[in-house]
């Protein structure tokens, strides 16, 4: 297909399917390294000698290892959805709480900034809502990565966090809430039913940093979906165009993600309406104060460090909702 004279006459569909056979590559070269290592370790193992004490430290080493990469395949056999290769959209919404709430919306986003830093996974912003005083209280971003979707897609639900408020001079322990959306960036390969009449198009006038063109045109773009009252919108390009087209790109991710609810029965984690942020629909708790952990309430999977999490090193948490998924 590709070496089709017209093949580049189409350059959205043309850079899809080059992904696609970049992915496959990855794959086969992978197995086929892990193929070999796993035949020279047990060629190895074969003509050692039981008093070869450094050797036999050594291949147990290169064992332990390759039984970590082993693993790391394994897991990655499990992203096989439809949409589970592709890029994605991820909103943060901070909860009821006002610069409490908004700092803690505020540090899920570092939290995911970094974890994309480590899988060197691009973001683009898209809308930002920052909050009076800190924080934020809205944000939606664009993760461009292979399986984005794919590593990310049981994220959505509440985020809950406990802690010594540093904005309450009595030193007080304050709970906080902020929820994670997750949705593919969809192509063309997959078919959404939209029409133009279900949609209400607006524009306004995007805030935050920008210069002065910010403020004198109304470039950001707000999509409502009218059958679902669902609500995009974008600011991140001067061009009101180019945000109209981002736009509605999220708006047809939004409508898959909303079908993937229906199917996998997971309606009351990523509440199509928005419902308050709040007790009960947690999934993860960060607690900082009497003592510190991380704990994910769907699997009760823990972690002791904290600030670790914080920092972006959440695979834990993620490979434990696919597997368990699975």
């Amino acid at each position: 297909m590709i070496q089709k004279e017209n093949f580049w006459s189409d350059q959205e569909k043309a850079q899809s399917i080059i992904k696609e056979k970049n992915i496959l590559e990855k794959r086969l070269n992978s197995f086929f390294s892990l193929e070999n290592e796993f035949d020279e370790l047990n060629d190895l193992t074969k003509i050692t000698n039981e008093d070869d004490e450094k050797l036999l430290i050594e291949i147990n080493k290169r064992t332990n290892e390759l039984i970590k990469k082993v693993r790391k395949k394994e897991f990655e056999s499990f992203l096989s959805g439809e949409a589970d290769t592709n890029d994605c959209f991820l909103e943060v919404h901070s909860g009821a709480g006002g610069v409490e709430a908004q700092d803690w919306a505020q540090m899920i986003v570092r939290m995911y900034t970094r974890w994309c830093e480590k899988k060197n996974f691009d973001i683009d912003i898209l809308e930002e809502n920052s909050g009076e005083e800190a924080g934020i209280k809205s944000l939606t971003m664009k993760i461009n990565g292979d399986y984005a979707y794919g590593w990310l897609k049981k994220e959505s639900g509440i985020h809950r966090l406990v802690r010594i408020s540093p904005f309450d001079s009595n030193s007080r322990r304050h709970t906080s809430f902020a929820s994670v959306w997750v949705y593919p960036v969809i192509d063309e390969k997959i078919e959404i039913n939209m029409s133009e009449k279900d949609i209400r198009i607006d524009t306004y006038r995007a805030s935050g940093a920008g210069g002065q063109h910010v403020n004198k045109t109304d470039s950001a773009v707000r999509i409502t979906h009218l059958p679902t009252k669902i609500v995009v919108q974008c600011q991140n390009n001067r061009s009101q165009h180019k945000n109209k087209a981002t736009a509605l790109l999220m708006l047809r991710a939004r409508i898959y993600e909303m079908e993937l609810q229906k199917k996998e029965s997971e309606q009351e984690l990523k509440n199509q309406n928005k419902s308050e942020i709040g007790w009960g629909r947690q999934i993860r708790s960060y607690i900082m104060h009497p003592y510190k952990m991380v704990k994910d309430l769907r699997n009760n999977t823990e972690v002791s460090n904290c600030n670790s999490v914080l920092d972006g090193n959440i695979d834990v948490f993620l490979e434990a909702a696919l597997f368990k998924k699975n």
